[in-house]
């Protein structure tokens, strides 16, 4: 058994080609010749792709380079734009603050401007009031509807130039009191005063139930002014001795009449007055009239009423009613009375109301 030597199996196909075989044909070398046509395109393609390889890697170099520098760029503006907007949050805040701060003084200064209007008109109100009841005092001491009227003109002259609207009720009270005052009428106190000064005068000759002879008396004086033309009558056909025994006949039958005479007797009382109780009678008249006179002056019309109606009943009682100085004063006592019944002042009961309304800021 015979062993070869161990052949190269390395060597390329070439190294091992037989050098006996023959030489390469013409297809093989086009084919080598085309392979090598392709192999240096294939080189050169490569080598043209590497150069466009790294043109593009030195683009997107520069490209990263100039999104990195873009990047720092965004990064610092947005650093920017982070302190800016802290900055304009600051600043909004301070803003808000300074807002709310001016809507508080804002509605502090409105809640002031209120207050103040209504501290306004609380004393328009206030001095209305005391206004219209100064008036009231004084119409009631003067018996005028003067200082009424003239309260009420300038409390509503006040309420046009202050032309707050929840002032109009007050407005309208007013005028329908202006209206009830210009309607109403006021008696005369300085009349009626007159009146009672002159009953307290004639008090004294006021003549009693059972004053007889100042009865004839007065009959004698109130006959007086007949008496001349009665004794001339005869004094012109007859001698004067005549006429004077015709006065002295006269005389004579008048006392002769007073002597007796004959009436009914309804208040044994005012027949069995003495003296000294006539005198303290018409003292006693005199102080009512003088009470009743006072109450007038003070406005107290309920007393001076019952004092009047007490001198009537006294004058009805005690004193003789066929007098005609009787009668005279007992109807200017009814007249004093129907004067005061009229002489009472209106009530400015809207008025008031319409006051404590608005004082209460309803």
């Amino acid at each position: 058994m015979s062993f070869e030597p161990d052949k190269d199996l390395s060597a390329p196909p070439q190294a091992r080609v037989n050098p006996a075989a023959p030489a390469l044909s013409v297809g093989a070398r086009t084919a080598l010749y085309v392979l090598g046509t392709v192999a240096l395109a294939s080189l050169v393609s490569s080598v043209l792709l590497w150069q466009r390889l790294s043109g593009i890697q030195e683009q997107l170099a520069r490209q990263s380079a100039d999104s990195g520098a873009q990047a720092i760029e965004a990064r610092t503006m947005a650093r920017q734009a982070q302190e800016l907007a802290r900055d304009t949050a600051a600043r909004v805040a301070v803003s808000e603050t300074r807002l709310s701060e001016v809507a508080l003084q804002r509605s502090q200064l409105e809640e002031l401007m209120q207050s103040l209007s209504r501290s306004r008109d609380d004393n328009l109100v206030v001095d209305i009031e005391s206004s219209v009841r100064l008036a009231q005092q004084q119409a009631q001491l003067t018996g005028s509807l003067e200082p009424l009227e003239a309260a009420l003109k300038n409390a509503n002259q006040r309420i046009e130039r202050a032309a707050q609207p929840r002032l109009a009720p007050l407005q309208r009270a007013i005028g329908r009191d202006l209206e009830r005052l210009t309607r109403a009428s006021v008696t005369d106190t300085a009349g009626l005063l007159g009146r009672l000064d002159d009953l307290v005068r004639q008090v004294d000759e006021l003549p009693l139930l059972n004053a007889v002879a100042q009865a004839s008396a007065m009959r004698r004086m109130a006959n007086a002014p007949d008496a001349p033309a009665t004794a001339a009558a005869p004094a012109a056909d007859v001698p004067r001795w005549q006429a004077v025994l015709y006065g002295a006949w006269e005389v004579v039958r008048d006392e002769a009449r007073g002597l007796l005479r004959v009436s009914r007797i309804d208040r044994p009382e005012a027949v069995l007055v003495s003296p000294e109780q006539a005198f303290f009678l018409r003292e006693n008249l005199k102080l009512k009239l003088i009470n009743a006179r006072l109450g007038v002056l003070a406005r107290q019309l309920d007393s001076a009423r019952a004092d009047l109606s007490a001198a009537t009943v006294s004058i009805n009682k005690y004193f003789d009613p066929a007098s005609r100085r009787v009668q005279n004063a007992a109807t200017m006592l009814q007249q004093a009375q129907a004067h005061m019944k009229a002489a009472e002042l209106p009530p400015l009961d809207d008025t008031l109301a319409a006051l404590a309304t608005a004082a209460a800021g309803r």
